[in-house]
């Protein structure tokens, strides 16, 4: 890789990591060395829509951005479940309320359909259970 290259990349990571420590903490420390090592012919855009330029600071908080993902993943049904089962869990550390992610949920159903949003509900409800449980 050229040095401007390897330096944009460092840019985009550093603010990449800025805003995903606001959706996991500890994202901040992964290192954007083994990202060029498993990805060394990724795009620019496509690393600037992750990593940089799409995620506006001044935007959608992670709470909210968690209950959009929430609301694209219910549409998907059952494929998606272990990714909603994920964020789902951070959707909550991030502020969410059972019942707002309930809500969007629901509101998913004339989308997805209701076997979808089913399908999402159970897989909240037991993620509900399961945080109530290391919560205790």
């Amino acid at each position: 890789m050229t040095e401007a290259y390897t330096k944009m990349l460092q840019q985009m990571f550093e603010q990449g990591q800025k805003m995903a420590s606001t959706f996991m903490p500890g994202m901040e420390t992964i290192d954007p060395k083994a990202f060029e090592k498993m990805f060394p012919a990724m795009p620019k855009e496509l690393l600037e829509m992750w990593f940089g330029k799409t995620f506006n600071p001044e935007g959608l908080d992670a709470r909210t951005r968690f209950l959009v993902t929430i609301a694209a993943q219910t549409v998907l049904g059952p494929v998606g479940e272990p990714q909603l089962r994920i964020t789902i869990k951070n959707g909550l550390a991030a502020g969410a309320t059972q019942r707002e992610i309930a809500e969007v949920i629901w509101q998913m159903s004339m989308f997805g359909g209701l076997p979808a949003t089913q399908k999402a509900l159970e897989i909240a409800q037991s993620v509900f259970a399961e945080t109530e449980e290391t919560e205790k």
